[in-house]
């Protein structure tokens, strides 16, 4: 399958374990696996993961935790590898102790799911099709000493395991919380990738109004805008400063961040308490982070690129040199949107999104493939990159 072609790696796949569908399915409050009576009278099973959460949830079955079924969906849309990580809202609802022994369970448990799963055919070496992203213990009152911990026995006792999937909120009081400068710092020394993927959306949902419009403002609007808020107040408390080797991936192709990231710029530079804060202007940490390429469309595509690509231009040097303006030159341009293309990575937020009627493909996967061939400024080389080729380097698999 893999010989003759360049891999299709996943990076954005998720999955329920069977240890933790069966706590879910334990529960009588939110996180919660429960059955119900369907329309037809037979019974079903669904998934609530947010309070006053609309529809009653959404259907779940065997795409959510059977392996055999992930490999099924990925032979289906001839995906070679996929770098699967726990659905959220991961641990976020348990005590500290719950926490941290769940987390060396399901870390155990995903080691093992990856490790025993098949292997690429005529790869030469040992690739396997299934990689993952562990745990952390991440809830209120843990041990920062236990979490680091759970990080260095991820680094040093799970090879299949290449990087850490994370919510929004780390310990109780977000990314920039002093507290977690040694889960930087240890993560950073590991190497292992950090996935920041969101869960509880913005401001409690009072916006969405009272109209039923299903699950579309919280997961089209509010996940997107809760990870664009998490990584900035990251970038404002100088991590990437202090830790410049930390690879951190974006969900959602880092929500509005490449947007707004010129608007951020501006009021750090007027507003005097942050103004002299940062070590460069905001838009030059745009380059140092990375992006799923799960955004549905060319023009957003390659608008994610093009942002991520000019960052360089906004170094202090850069600035200072009067190099960073744009100056209307073609083949720059072009250069900078494939130089961005190199910081993202197609994913299929599989199984969410599934097809509303029986169909061979999901749109998840058609439509951002489909996007990633359309976009004009990039050549094969880095279509190829953002398909596969990047996560093969980014994740180092099958090394």
């Amino acid at each position: 399958m893999a010989s003759a072609r360049i891999l299709l790696v996943d990076i954005h796949t998720h999955v329920y374990l069977p240890r933790y569908a069966s706590l879910l399915r334990s529960r009588t409050s939110v996180p919660r696996i429960m059955t119900r009576n369907g329309i037809n009278g037979s019974q079903e099973d669904r998934l609530l993961i947010l309070e006053d959460e609309p529809s009653d949830g959404r259907p779940v079955g065997p795409q959510y935790w059977d392996r055999d079924e992930k490999l099924a969906f990925m032979d289906r849309h001839e995906i070679d590898i996929s770098v699967v990580s726990t659905a959220n809202p991961w641990l976020d609802f348990l005590t500290s102790n719950d926490a941290l022994s769940l987390a060396t369970d399901l870390n155990a448990d995903l080691e093992n799911y990856c490790s025993t799963s098949p292997s690429l055919p005529s790869s030469g070496k040992e690739i396997k099709r299934l990689y993952g992203f562990g745990l952390l213990p991440l809830v209120p009152s843990v041990p920062i000493t236990s979490v680091v911990d759970v990080i260095s026995s991820i680094s040093s006792q799970h090879p299949h395991l290449k990087g850490i999937i994370m919510g929004t909120r780390g310990i109780g009081k977000g990314l920039d919380d002093p507290e977690l400068e040694p889960v930087w710092e240890t993560i950073e020394r590991s190497g292992l990738v950090i996935f920041l993927h969101p869960h509880y959306g913005v401001a409690e949902g009072r916006e969405w109004g009272e109209r039923d419009n299903g699950h579309v403002l919280p997961l089209a609007l509010g996940f997107p805008m809760e990870t664009t808020i998490a990584i900035t107040r990251l970038i404002l408390a100088g991590v990437l400063d202090r830790y410049p080797s930390l690879q951190i991936l974006l969900a959602h192709s880092g929500g509005a961040l490449p947007q707004l990231s010129s608007r951020l710029s501006s009021c750090i530079t007027h507003d005097p308490v942050v103004s002299g804060r940062l070590q460069h202007d905001a838009r030059w940490y745009l380059n140092k982070l990375y992006f799923d390429a799960v955004n549905y469309g060319t023009e957003e595509m390659e608008f994610v690129s093009s942002v991520v690509g000019r960052a360089e231009r906004y170094s202090n040097d850069s600035v200072a040199a009067g190099q960073h303006r744009g100056g209307g030159d073609l083949d720059r341009a072009i250069a900078e949107k494939r130089n961005g293309s190199r910081r993202m990575l197609w994913g299929t937020d599989h199984p969410f999104f599934p097809p509303l009627s029986s169909t061979e493909k999901w749109k998840s996967v058609v439509e951002n493939l489909e996007a990633i061939e359309d976009v004009s400024a990039w050549s094969k080389e880095e279509k190829d990159g953002v398909r596969g080729g990047n996560a093969v380097r980014l994740f180092r698999l099958g090394l």
